[in-house]
């Protein structure tokens, strides 16, 4: 499956529990204890869901939730509110401030783990029949697989036409070259960072004038920016 997981909660044993049985499922997952390191990780790379506790040692994830769904970078992301308050007005306000699901402690680790799944499918984009643009000059068939430059055919290998697929999907997004591999080949296949460096000088020189929207973030990876 390869989605990536954060679960943030400040008792660690309930991020082991939720972390375990995620595994079980299929999934990756990142855990945090604090709301602090979470934002740190988000600079780097934006995980496909969050399980977030609403009773945190330094803020309130009602306050997380409004943050991370005002915020273009990180709107997009699922959030599934893992809480001990039970009460109706708390979970409408949940739910209100954009959260995807609201599940109340003590739960059941299977039935989160079922949540997360249902959470993920409603968010599964339509089908990608559609052409992207970018800076006026760029058109991505995302159906065709073709690639065209000021009008011209610019011919792609399979890998760098799906980098440039997952940097168009989220314009401004900076994807790390970990979350590159991961789009690439999973964990079916054992490769260096390097190799994600290589294939975007390949796709850069193909795109020619085109090749100023992709960006390299020092240190972090990469972004496609207008």
């Amino acid at each position: 499956m390869n989605k990536l997981i954060a679960v943030i909660d400040d008792e660690p044993d309930i991020v082991n529990l939720v972390s375990l049985h995620l595994k079980k499922g299929g999934f990756k997952t990142k855990e945090f204890l604090d709301v602090d390191s979470l934002y740190r990780f988000l600079k780097s790379e934006i995980p496909d869901l969050i399980i977030l506790d609403l009773m945190l040692p330094d803020t309130d994830g009602y306050e997380v939730c409004k943050y991370l769904k005002k915020e273009d970078a990180f709107s997009a992301i699922p959030i599934i509110m893992l809480t001990a308050r039970a009460e109706e007005s708390e979970r409408i306000l949940g739910l209100e401030l954009g959260a995807d699901d609201y599940v109340t402690k003590p739960f059941s680790p299977r039935e989160l783990v079922a949540r997360v799944k249902a959470v993920l499918r409603r968010h599964k984009p339509e089908e990608e029949t559609k052409k992207i643009s970018v800076g006026g000059i760029i058109t991505v068939d995302l159906e065709k697989y073709e690639v065209e430059v000021e009008g011209k055919r610019v011919d792609l290998t399979s890998t760098e036409f799906r980098i440039l697929q997952l940097l168009v999907s989220k314009k401004g997004w900076v994807f790390s070259r970990e979350k590159i591999l991961r789009h690439l080949w999973g964990d079916d296949k054992m490769v260096l960072d390097r190799t994600v460096d290589v294939h975007i000088k390949h796709l850069r020189e193909k795109l020619g004038a085109a090749a100023r929207f992709i960006r390299n973030m020092r240190g972090v990876g990469y972004k496609l920016e207008e």
